[in-house]
């Protein structure tokens, strides 16, 4: 009897230890870090961009990069990030337009969404922060 007691004893106190520190824990910041995302059937075709986003004084922030077909690159700046723990909605200009990109988190490394609600995107996270 007294051996099962302190075992009990044992396991709870390990049971409880394991809860404290899975709790002390900060969680990571799931946005943050380097995405590849893509939209596709626009009318120039599937577009690819690498969405760079970081954490700056509390607000997420970045820049997106794209290639065209002769491997240009172009950088542009994000102007608004909304955010919750399940979307992101990522807004930028390009081409004189302006553009939205909305995203869901799938799981840990993967989004999906759509840009402007009229072409289906799709995100793989590259790089953690």
């Amino acid at each position: 009897m007294k051996t099962m007691k302190k075992a009990r004893i044992v396991l709870s106190m390990v049971l409880l230890g394991i809860s404290v520190i899975g709790f002390s824990q900060a969680p990571a910041d799931f946005w943050a870090g380097k995405w590849e995302l893509k939209v596709i059937g626009t009318p120039e075709g599937d577009a690819k961009f690498i969405a760079n986003l970081s954490r700056k004084d509390g607000k997420l922030v970045g820049n997106l990069t794209a290639r065209d077909a002769d491997a240009k690159e172009t950088t542009m700046e994000i102007s608004s990030i909304e955010e919750t723990d399940k979307k992101i909605i990522i807004s930028f200009s390009a081409q004189g337009y302006n553009v939205n990109l909305d995203m869901d988190k799938v799981d840990e490394n993967h989004l999906k969404g759509s840009m402007m609600g009229m072409f289906d995107a799709e995100g793989v996270r590259v790089v953690a922060p």
